[in-house]
């Protein structure tokens, strides 16, 4: 074993027959064996000491192994300040109208923190008291330490529609309503009463990096009512293949929030689960560690076990989050974590909103991809399980991650192109077709398209008739495809950015924007 093995790790040939649950018992119980025996040898120590000093005092027990996740106050350990709030990430609550959660991490524990709110920056009258969640993690790694973090959460409810709100989060010993801390002041608006347009922007696979942080800084400009995460939000689990091997550094998501605040502090920062953000030492089904760092819808199947699938309405558009570990062939780990309850709501959901006559376009985030030829291709296990729903109830858009590319489909109806959408086009999905985006260049390193497949975006179009790719099957092997719908594709960062618009004949208006601020792709979904 070399130094980079995990200390209490799961060796490969053991962790790719173990599913999520299975892999965090593993974990947890050779952490506590590793504990027994060096409280052992500790004992033995102890008594020796004893003997040749019997009026020394003996230290009690060390405590059994504490949760990962608290929801508690924590004693403070320095003074509050010292303390500065940092990545600060804002959520909607199932009510965009009314609802948004705010949270935050402190660098230490804090003695009862708060947030402070108000309809002017100098007026934060109302404080909302905050709940802590804390996350432990061991030294997983030979070279990593144990890593202690205090994430902050407050919930604001019964908030008026399309109203600016100030905010400031602090402790004891730091008030952000203080005139030397007003630069910490931020702001947000909650959705209109009726709809009106708006733009929200989309991407997948972000990572730290000043790539990642170039394409925040233009989503900014944006001014986007929310924005979309499909997923592999920070890597701080760099393997990505849901097993305890996996190279896991909790200290990535410190760098991660900090990169992401000046966007996600302003811009509710609505995400969903990736491969690379199932982390099992936390909860047996890897999301312990996302429950802990983000306030996210709770109307989905089962908010405790599957926090990134939930739904909201914006204006005239209904958002549904899932996780596709669920479904996904290419990377069982979680494979049918929620016992079909994840697609059964699916299908409840997507009739509910295409019921609501104030709802004209439904939009699906997720992470594998339906329809890609880039590295990981296409996921039959998202193919099997949500195409056919999406086409049951007309879905509108659908915006992946996984492939760090730019990569966006034809209208495809019946799995074959329904209509072709160049540049520029227009597509109506109740006649044509859904449109799949892979956005997934929003900052990790970039992967390419296949032997002889040029790029082909805006200003630089090159169509193939056809392309050799393949799609994930049940039995983990990729199966050859030759495909005719992915109409453009670019090997470079970038993100999604989409207005919507009500009216008689409403519209969505999609474009991709690469980091140089190039638009490199537009189209239009037309209902009406």
């Amino acid at each position: 074993m070399t130094d980079d093995t995990p200390r209490v790790g799961i060796p490969e040939r053991l962790a790719r027959r173990m599913s999520m649950p299975e892999q965090h018992e593993y974990l947890r119980s050779r952490l506590s064996r590793r504990r027994v025996l060096s409280g052992g040898a500790a004992a033995a120590g102890a008594s020796a000491l004893a003997v040749a000093a019997p009026a020394a005092a003996q230290a009690s027990p060390a405590p059994p192994t504490s949760p990962a996740l608290l929801a508690s106050s924590v004693t403070a350990k320095v003074d509050g300040s010292l303390v500065a709030p940092f990545g600060r990430h804002l959520a909607f609550g199932a009510d965009p109208k009314t609802q948004m959660r705010i949270s935050w991490q402190v660098p230490f524990a804090v003695k009862r923190p708060y947030l402070r709110v108000g309809l002017k920056p100098w007026e934060l009258g109302r404080k909302v008291p905050a709940e802590v969640r804390a996350l432990h993690t061991p030294p997983l790694s030979r070279k990593l330490p144990a890593v202690d973090q205090y994430y902050l959460h407050a919930g604001l409810d019964g908030l008026r529609p399309g109203t600016t709100y100030y905010y400031g989060v602090g402790h004891d010993g730091f008030d952000p309503a203080s005139p030397e801390r007003l630069a910490t002041v931020g702001s947000f608006r909650t959705a209109p009463a009726v709809p009106e347009k708006f733009v929200f922007t989309a991407f997948g696979d972000q990572g730290v990096s000043y790539h990642a942080l170039a394409n925040d800084q233009l989503i900014l400009g944006q001014n986007p009512s929310f924005h979309l995460h499909a997923g592999d939000i920070c890597y701080a689990d760099s393997s990505g293949q849901g097993k305890e091997s996996d190279t896991y550094d909790a200290r990535v998501w410190d760098q991660f929030l900090a990169q992401t605040e000046s966007v996600a502090a302003r811009v509710p920062w609505m995400v969903t689960t990736g491969n690379h953000d199932m982390e099992a030492w936390y909860s047996p089904n890897g999301y312990g560690g996302q429950s802990a760092r983000f306030s996210l819808p709770d109307n989905g199947p089962d908010p405790v076990n599957a926090p990134g699938v939930y739904s909201f309405t914006y204006g005239n558009v209904g958002v549904v989050a899932l996780d596709a570990n669920d479904v996904s062939y290419e990377i069982p780990a979680n494979k049918g974590y929620t016992g079909g309850a994840q697609t059964a709501w699916l299908d409840r959901r997507l009739g509910e909103l295409r019921a609501r006559p104030e709802i004209d376009f439904v939009v699906v985030f997720f992470h594998h991809c339906a329809y890609s030829t880039s590295t990981h291709a296409s996921d039959g296990g998202v193919r099997d399980a949500w195409v056919p729903l999406f086409a049951k109830h007309q879905v509108d858009l659908v915006i992946n991650g996984h492939n760090h590319v730019y990569e966006r489909t034809d209208a495809i109806l019946n799995g074959a192109v329904g209509r072709p959408v160049p540049v520029g086009a227009s597509t109506d999905p109740r006649r044509d077709g859904i449109v799949y985006v892979t956005a997934g260049g929003a900052g990790k390193d970039l992967y390419g398209f296949g032997l002889g497949v040029k790029d082909s975006y805006e200003g630089n179009v090159h169509d193939h008739d056809h392309i050799v790719t393949f799609h994930w099957t049940k039995l983990r092997l990729p199966d050859p495809d030759t495909v005719e719908w992915s109409r453009v594709r670019y090997t470079g960062f970038s993100f999604l950015a989409v207005e919507a618009e009500a009216g008689a004949r409403p519209v969505l208006r999609v474009s991709a924007l690469a980091e140089t601020g190039e638009r490199i792709d537009h189209f239009e979904v037309r209902r009406g």
